[in-house]
């Protein structure tokens, strides 16, 4: 189990803090979003937070640790500088699973 969660962690290594991963591309026929598309993926990612947030309360403390192990570990290759993203994407995960103990709290 340990193994294949340093195998998914290891993935964090091509986003954010990896100023050598490759963008993808997108092809040159695809339009931009508009300004309805990005609000709409904002509430999709408000949704998916809030249905994660649930899911966590209910969960178990292993999960909720196993959440935060993966937060602390998202980080660049030692020889790449940490990124503002990484580090605020590692902030949000452990918000998240704080607002799913909180919320574990007033559902019990």
């Amino acid at each position: 189990m340990a193994a294949q969660r340093l195998t998914a962690l290891s993935r964090w290594e091509n986003e954010g803090g990896n100023p050598r991963a490759a963008e993808p591309e997108a092809p040159a026929d695809t339009p931009g979003m508009t300004h309805a598309e990005i609000v709409l993926l904002r509430v999709r990612v408000i949704s998916l937070e809030n249905l994660l947030i649930a899911v966590l309360s209910g969960g178990t403390d292993r999960q909720m640790q196993a959440a935060r192990d993966m937060a602390a570990v998202i980080a660049p290759r030692p020889d790449v500088t940490q990124h503002s993203l990484t580090i605020r994407a590692s902030q949000h995960m452990n918000d998240i699973v704080d607002r799913a103990v909180h919320m574990r709290g007033i559902l019990s």
